[in-house]
């Protein structure tokens, strides 16, 4: 690299190249560098940068006669750096061109004005160098990054070095909103789990503050879901220290499925699995808190022994209870309602409808956190007033959890259980809860990235779920995952970068340290509303419709999951799977084949053929050949789909082609694949012959018996469908 040059005059707008003199001096303004001599623009060998423009810039004159800035051919300046190197105040957005949000008035899209000017125009000029995530800083403008790994690793280094005010002003309000919806929703969650509710807040920090750090997508929030505390409550037996582990383990899984970038492995539960788990798991999560809502004690936690005795202890109701449930229900429900019929307030309006905006979206979008406050000041009331109709939530531990280790043996009453034994008794839930995990995660990830024009990594994904749920086992936290919920209020408040979640996280963390004594107060019915407004969304009755008319044949493993859920989680979720990979099986087994009658027979497999679906190509062949008034005497087997066969697939075309010979009928191929053409030379099957389509080996007349009759391709090196060399 050429020494850097002394100090010059102000930049050109267009930004000086590296290794690019300073302009001499003169009175007229200096023309931009693009326009220097063709030198400056060529291209050494060995250079990898990526070229903006492959051709010469062509010179712009604006109005007054000034040359417009043109993109130079090397990377310019990040958006949000001014030409003299200052980093600009109004971020990239405005630099950029953009108009920018108002911070008092959130973007839908939660990547529009400031967020998103920043971040998509910067994932689109890394390209595949960051999936989504920025580039490079200033600093680095004229050096390459000494460590680009450790970039690829912690992707909270592509967006630092450019953050700005605009993007904290944006960031605090939504790590605000966010964290007024997981208080009261942690502590709900914590009792779908079956544990103290402490815990559901123990397990709402830490995610937050390692997301920050190695999380790909802005809008993503981890956390206590409902499907996870479900799936806790089914693998944990309501033991704080099973959970804890479970929490341990699911991230050393997760972790290790990252590292070894086995995130492929998600791509075999099926969507009809996944709606068949969360429509059941909707149900379940909302009837399991009826009977806080009514009121009712000693309810067992299997659904069909919990259906029958609320209903027949439905006579116990309390009316206290009911009445504030339905209430917090109704509420929730219209301000939701109201949230989704809010007409946006335009730019130009007064100052006071704007601010009338911005408090009714504020209040639509911490419903949850209004809700319960005003339940627990009801219940304060008839405290204070000396009479309690309502189920309070009872003492909460104050202050932070201890960090320190999970345990690896709990103490029983017949002796201690060791962690063997503990790892046993949580069994298949050590497979089902970190693949739901990642499941879940990702699938938020991946939605909200196509939504707001950036891209995530799903193995970098992986690592951010394992360490957090590693280091949240070390401060008592139970298997956590992204949150759809959440994850959409974020968006909608305008988050800019990950950071939002170190705010949301300190929230939780004040919570915990200033604010437990104050839950004693809230009632259980409100925070049985909250689950229960949060699942609802989750049922999708549309789905069985659609694929009625889709494809019948789906509804099969999305009511095989959707039923067996109901009596435990985990049959429901491994049946699915097994039902689901035994249609995949029976799809690669029996592959369709289209057989038509000419002067040859044409045998065309409509997809890749594999050893389970050789003898069934076998018994086509065989039955359509033989069984013919006046068989033909060549059948030829068209691979034009076919792109990869395996050795059994080998052995059974030998054993047809044999057996085809002693009825003395032949058999040739057309339309092969370079691959699988190299597979059946290699293995030098004898009277081999091709073509290359089926109109040549109709004209030619197909093979004859004994490897005789018109020209086709030769089984040699000679043949004109591999590169010389790939045949030995």
């Amino acid at each position: 690299m050429a020494p850097a040059p002394a100090p010059a005059p102000a930049r050109a707008p267009g930004g000086r190249r590296r290794g690019s003199a300073a302009p001499p001096a003169a009175p007229a303004p200096p023309l931009p560098r693009s326009h220097e001599a063709a030198p400056a623009v060529q291209i050494r060998p060995g250079r990898s940068r990526r070229m903006r423009r492959e051709e010469p810039p062509v010179p712009r004159l604006g109005t007054g006669g000034s040359p417009r800035r043109l993109p130079p051919p090397l990377p310019q300046p990040r958006a949000g750096v001014s030409p003299g190197g200052a980093r600009s105040r109004l971020g990239p957005a405005r630099s950029a061109g953009r108009p920018a949000a108002s911070p008092g008035r959130p973007e839908s899209s939660g990547a529009r004005g400031v967020s998103g000017g920043g971040w998509r125009a910067e994932t689109a000029r890394l390209g595949d160098a960051a999936p989504g995530m920025a580039a490079p800083g200033p600093r680095q403008r004229g050096q390459s990054c000494p460590c680009p790994g450790l970039r690829t690793r912690l992707p909270v280094l592509r967006w630092l070095p450019r953050y700005s005010l605009a993007w904290l002003q944006l960031d605090l309000i939504a790590g605000l909103t966010v964290g007024l919806t997981v208080v009261p929703q942690a502590l709900a969650y914590a009792e779908v789990a079956g544990l103290p509710l402490q815990y559901g807040l123990y397990s709402s920090f830490m995610g937050c503050f390692v997301y920050c750090f190695l999380g790909t997508a802005k809008d993503v929030t981890l956390g206590p879901t409902a499907i996870m505390s479900l799936l806790v409550s089914s693998y944990a037996f309501h033991e704080p220290v099973y959970a804890i582990l479970l929490a341990f383990l699911s991230g050393c899984i997760q972790l290790a499925m990252g590292l070894l970038h086995l995130g492929f492995l998600l791509d075999f539960i099926s969507s009809p699995v996944i709606k068949g788990f969360t429509s059941a798991a909707s149900i379940t999560i909302s009837f399991n808190q009826v009977k806080n809502i009514l009121g009712l004690q000693g309810i067992p936690r299997q659904f069909f022994l919990q259906v029958y005795e609320t209903l027949r202890r439905i006579g116990e109701t309390r009316a206290g209870d009911a009445v504030l449930g339905l209430a917090c229900l109704a509420a929730l429900a219209g301000l939701r309602v109201m949230k989704s019929r809010l007409p946006r307030a335009a730019p130009a309006e007064p100052l006071a409808v704007r601010a009338s905006y911005l408090i009714v979206w504020t209040s639509a979008t911490a419903c949850n956190a209004l809700v319960v406050l005003f339940a627990g000041l009801v219940a304060y009331s008839f405290q204070v007033m000396g009479s309690q109709p309502l189920t309070l939530t009872g003492s909460i531990p104050q202050g932070l959890p201890a960090f320190r280790l999970p345990r690896f043996s709990v103490a029983a009453p017949n002796g201690t259980v060791p962690f063997w034994s503990m790892v046993e008794d949580m069994g298949v839930g050590l497979a089902v809860v970190p693949l739901m995990g990642l499941l879940e995660t990702v699938a938020i990830a991946k939605a909200f990235a196509s939504q707001n024009d950036y891209r995530i990594d799903p193995n970098q994904e992986l690592l951010a779920m394992g360490f957090a749920n590693i280091l949240g086992s070390f401060v008592s936290s139970y298997p956590i995952t992204g949150s759809f919920g959440r994850t959409a209020v974020n968006a909608q408040s305008g988050v800019c970068t990950p950071a939002g979640g170190l705010v949301t996280g300190t929230l939780v963390l004040l919570s915990l340290a200033y604010l437990t004594s104050l839950f004693y107060y809230i009632p259980k019915a409100a925070l049985a509303a909250v689950i229960i407004s949060a699942v609802v969304p989750m049922f999708d009755a549309g789905i069985f419709r659609t694929l009625w008319r889709v494809k019948r044949l789906d509804l099969v493993p999305l009511c095989v999951t959707f039923l067996l859920c109901f009596w435990e989680v985990q049959y429901g979720i491994v049946a699915g799977v097994l039902v689901s990979g035994i249609l995949l099986l029976y799809s690669i087994a029996r592959p369709p084949i289209k057989v038509s009658e000419g002067d040859a027979l044409l045998v065309q497999p409509g997809s890749s053929l594999h050893f389970p679906a050789i003898e069934y190509l076998r018994d086509v062949v065989c039955s359509r050949a033989l069984a013919a008034a006046s068989p033909s005497r060549s059948i030829v087997l068209d691979c034009c789909h076919i792109s990869s066969i395996d050795y059994t697939v080998v052995v059974g075309l030998a054993e047809l082609q044999q057996e085809l010979r002693k009825h003395g009928l032949s058999l040739a191929f057309c339309s092969l694949q370079d691959p699988v053409l190299q597979v059946l030379l290699s293995a030098d099957l004898e009277g081999f012959q091709h073509f290359p389509s089926w109109e040549e080996a109709e004209r030619c007349g197909g093979a004859e018996p004994g490897g005789s009759g018109a020209a086709p391709f030769a089984s040699t090196s000679e043949s004109s469908l591999l590169p010389a060399g790939l045949i030995q």
